[in-house]
């Protein structure tokens, strides 16, 4: 194993530590890699025309009766939980929010930089041992007071292999790097103060993924000692195969299991992503336009919660990304109703708990699921029955109102800018127009943007784009998408930025990010994840 030397990580990549991500490797590797190559088989059958469906060889599954471990201690009442990632500052922050649970994200919130990595490990173990503290270049002291909040850590996905560890010459997952070295140096902590190392599962594609996680937990827990069941999982469902493996994932995880979350961004980033040739029929209206009132959303999350309860699971609910503002009260007022109406529409559906990226929205996510719990530490008992969801409602995207318009490609155009120079700058939690965007949802803009401009889309609204003739092409409703429009509002949204920014307008940064983004937006091959050859272009 070979790492560059960061600030604390003698403390963490401990002999211990490096022996277990070695096991971990060697026994779980070659497993990985082929279902990666699963997948890529999988995106071939859907791009010829395949629609996804129920699997009929786990009917059995789907029509038995079993139900999964009761809550573990810490995850029994999760009405609120706060997302974000590891930073020190964050940590107690998230810590102190008042918040059932927090998600420490080493995912789509942070980037993969090696000292973040690091970092966030320790801040994670001086958490748990109440020496952490932290202040701000202003002098502002944070320090941990009094707090219940179970630490719930989301490793990074499958497909993203952690560049400064190898083993045996061979690159190792930086999930089983986040996952290992949690583990080790928390585990044991987790469980002697009455709780357990609970873990947040990403972009999981298919039961067979989740049994690998099963069989990885089982490995661990004997190796460490942990005793069958102390660690738990809840697994995202944000990939559209997922949504039709909703069953037979928690059948996986049964005795691991701590429920499903509704991870929405990501799922929607899926949808786009694996129906990306299959044409207009497939083709979602600008990003901000997609709710979860959308009926193919709706029957996703219904379809979570009836699954979730009926095998006596928690449904959390997802991310509002709007966040408030202590400077601007029009701002902070609308971020608080949009949260609130988002919210009030999860727990009323049955939802057991639901997510917020900022501390002030945990007064309203849990005043909203208060008003339906009372004293309930959920609902478990709300089975759904009445919810009925067949294989192609999860993919009917023709009954989504509204359309691709030229606004949304500049919005598209912005947010991909901004986040992808704040992620290259190792920030990847970015506030951008009143919204928290991270990884998830730049890979929506980048991908929408493909997508349009190789189905042949056409934008229903029109103004003037420099050196771009509207009468060429263009329909009697607006404009085709090209790359030669899109590389014009590139130009265009870069000289906004410019002129906003001014003197703190960094022309190197924003100049790597316009590279990256015409690499992961305009090529003619898809980039299955904009990560990738982000954290390429990273030390």
């Amino acid at each position: 194993m070979v790492q560059p030397d960061v600030p604390g990580a003698a403390e963490i990549l401990t002999p211990a530590a490096l022996t277990l991500v070695a096991d971990l490797h060697r026994r779980f590797g070659a497993a990985r890699r082929d279902l990666l190559v699963r997948r890529v088989e999988r995106q071939r059958e859907l791009s010829d025309g395949t629609d996804p469906d129920f699997l009929p060889a786990t009917r059995h599954i789907r029509e038995g009766q079993w139900r999964v471990a009761p809550p573990a201690p810490g995850l029994v009442d999760r009405r609120v939980e706060i997302t974000g990632p590891t930073d020190r500052k964050m940590t107690i922050n998230a810590l102190n929010s008042g918040a059932k649970v927090w998600l420490a994200d080493f995912e789509d919130a942070n980037t993969p930089l090696w000292e973040n990595m690091i970092s966030g490990q320790r801040n994670l173990r001086d958490a748990l041992d109440r020496t952490i503290d932290f202040t701000s270049p202003e002098g502002r002291a944070y320090t941990l007071g009094a707090t219940a909040t179970t630490i719930v850590v989301r490793p990074r996905g499958w497909h993203l292999d952690e560049k400064h560890l190898r083993v045996d010459g061979e690159p190792v997952a930086g999930a089983l790097v986040d996952f290992a070295l949690y583990a080790v140096h928390c585990g044991r902590r987790q469980l002697d103060a009455g709780s357990g190392p609970y873990y947040y599962l990403p972009k999981t594609e298919s039961h067979l993924e989740a049994r690998l996680w099963n069989d990885i937990f089982t490995h661990t827990e004997d190796t460490l000692g942990f005793g069958r069941g102390a660690i738990r999982a809840t697994v995202l469902i944000e990939t559209i195969l997922a949504a039709y493996e909703m069953e037979e994932i928690l059948y996986e995880l049964r005795e691991h299991c701590g429920g499903l979350n509704a991870g929405r961004w990501d799922y929607l980033f899926s949808i786009i992503k694996k129906f990306r040739d299959r044409g207009p029929a497939f083709t979602l209206p600008d990003r901000n336009a997609v709710t979860m009132a959308a009926p193919f959303m709706t029957a996703y999350a219904e379809l979570l919660v009836r699954t979730c309860h009926r095998r006596g699971a928690h449904a959390i609910g997802g991310m509002a990304a709007f966040i408030p503002s202590r400077r601007d009260p029009e701002v902070n007022a609308t971020a608080l109703a949009k949260v609130r109406e988002d919210k009030t529409r999860e727990a009323g559906i049955g939802f057991d708990g639901s997510w917020v990226a900022h501390p002030d929205l945990v007064p309203v996510c849990r005043e909203v699921f208060d008003g339906v719990l009372g004293e309930r530490p959920h609902q478990l008992e709300r089975t759904r029955e009445d919810v009925a969801v067949d294989a192609a409602a999860l993919i009917d995207l023709t009954t989504t109102p509204g359309s691709p318009t030229l606004a949304g490609l500049r919005n598209n155009v912005s947010v991909a800018l901004q986040y992808l120079r704040a992620w290259l700058a190792g920030s990847g939690a970015v506030a951008i127009f009143n919204l928290m965007e991270d990884a998830a949802t730049a890979e929506i803009a980048r991908s929408q943007i493909w997508q349009w401009l190789h189905n042949g889309i056409v934008l229903v609204d029109v103004e003037p784009v420099a050196g771009v003739d509207p009468s060429v092409g263009a329909g009697p409703t607006g404009v085709p998408v090209t790359r030669e429009l899109v590389e014009k509002v590139v130009a265009e949204e870069l000289d906004v930025l410019r002129s906003g920014l001014g003197e703190q307008y960094d022309a190197d940064g924003f100049e790597r990010a316009r590279a990256l983004f015409v690499e992961v937006a305009l090529a003619d091959d898809f980039v299955e994840f904009l990560t990738v050859p982000a954290y390429q272009r990273m030390p």
